[in-house]
């Protein structure tokens, strides 16, 4: 079991070293994250986009260029499209989204001939670890779905369990997150909470607890649970928290990094292959971390 972010860049160097291959990777921070990944021998990479500008770049950071596989493309659609089929053809393990806008680069990626769709809804995950006791705390979904419906809710958590499982965590403890902790008519996430630990606990949300509706508090702290008087094997304990929606998981994920400083970590999860999909705001530690994850689990 991975029971803190810094487990990863050892658990990692045991497998086989993974190659990620980037989409638009002519940017000075891209490169140099790539250098840091390579020095704590986490990855291998594969650059794709303005070679002339690339081969600059890694001479700067006082990297060979020929220590690289580097295809020329003439636009970043052109690099979205090459770093996917790299994958496709096996050539690359994992994708990286390298300096170029999101849309352009999930559409590559989803491309229903061409791309690495799979049979699941693309999510994100944040991981970070638990404030109190052992282990990773996940958020889902901080980045990628707005307001997911019931049943987009439910992949959501299926996604995030196929996760925590791949970590190591077995039958791991899945929180729905609300505003409150009390089925509520008018409040419709709660409505939501509640049908999801019925489908858990009738099978239809396979290898977790699923429990909820929960506030923030009780979900993650043992003491706030007790003192709401919430059982019940999810109170206070969670692996994963599903939040309501793409507001709150953002809020969530920023607070983490801004406010509290925690280590975290981001997944995307869903296609045929784990996602490296990060912000350019988030820390290099975080991005590194996502790095790791990525090829732990691929």
């Amino acid at each position: 079991m991975i029971r803190c972010l810094d487990d990863l860049y050892a658990a990692v160097r045991e497998k086989e070293v993974k190659s990620i291959a980037v989409a638009v990777a002519e940017d000075e921070a891209i490169i140099k994250l790539v250098q840091q990944a390579v020095q704590k021998g986490i990855a291998r990479f594969i650059l794709t986009g303005d070679a002339k500008r690339i081969t600059e770049l890694l001479r700067q950071q006082g990297l060979e260029p020929s220590d690289f596989e580097i295809h020329d493309c003439a636009s970043h659609k052109e690099a979205a499209e090459k770093a996917v089929s790299l994958v496709v053809q096996g050539k690359a393990h994992l994708v990286m989204k390298g300096e170029l806008q999101t849309a352009l680069f999930l559409k590559a990626l989803l491309d229903k001939e061409k791309g690495l769709r799979g049979g699941n809804l693309i999510s994100q995950i944040t991981v970070t670890e638990k404030p109190e006791g052992d282990g990773l705390l996940m958020f889902t979904d901080c980045a990628m779905n707005i307001t997911p419906t019931l049943e987009e809710k439910k992949q959501l958590i299926e996604n995030a369990v196929g996760l925590a499982m791949s970590l190591g965590y077995q039958q791991p403890k899945v929180a729905v997150l609300c505003a409150v902790e009390v089925v509520n008519p008018t409040m419709p996430d709660t409505m939501d909470a509640a049908v999801l630990s019925k489908m858990a606990e009738r099978g239809q949300i396979a290898n977790a607890l699923v429990d909820g509706p929960f506030a923030l508090d009780n979900a993650i702290s043992v003491a706030a649970a007790k003192q709401k008087k919430i059982g019940g094997p999810v109170a206070g304990q969670a692996d994963i928290v599903l939040v309501p929606n793409l507001q709150v998981g953002n809020a969530i994920h920023k607070g983490l990094t801004y406010l509290s400083q925690r280590k975290v970590a981001a997944a995307v999860v869903g296609a045929k292959v784990p996602i490296v999909m990060t912000s350019r705001a988030d820390t290099t530690d975080t991005k590194l971390y996502s790095i790791a994850i990525a090829t732990y689990v691929s």
